[in-house]
């Protein structure tokens, strides 16, 4: 099953870059499909790939942080492909 993944990292704390930095990082090296932009970061593929790096990532990242927050949404589907029509 194709999944796709956004992901909002939110630090609760001043010193954040790091963690985020490492973090999206640390996706990149998954060999995942990973996309970024100022807002969030995307990850596409197998249901049991994508969450198995994630479960792992995130509780790396939770390690580095003092208090923060993970916006996770999935769609089930793989979205990687999508274009806007207008």
């Amino acid at each position: 099953m194709q999944i796709s993944v956004e992901l909002t990292l939110t630090p609760l704390q001043d010193d954040f870059e790091p963690a985020i930095i490492e973090f999206i990082k640390k996706l990149r090296a998954s060999g995942l499909k990973v996309l970024e932009n100022p807002l969030s970061t995307q990850i596409y593929g197998d249901y049991d790939q994508v969450m198995g790096v994630l479960t792992n990532e995130i509780k790396e990242v939770f390690e580095l942080i003092e208090k923060g927050l993970l916006y996770m949404k999935i769609v089930k589907s793989d979205r990687s492909d999508y274009e806007p029509f207008f």
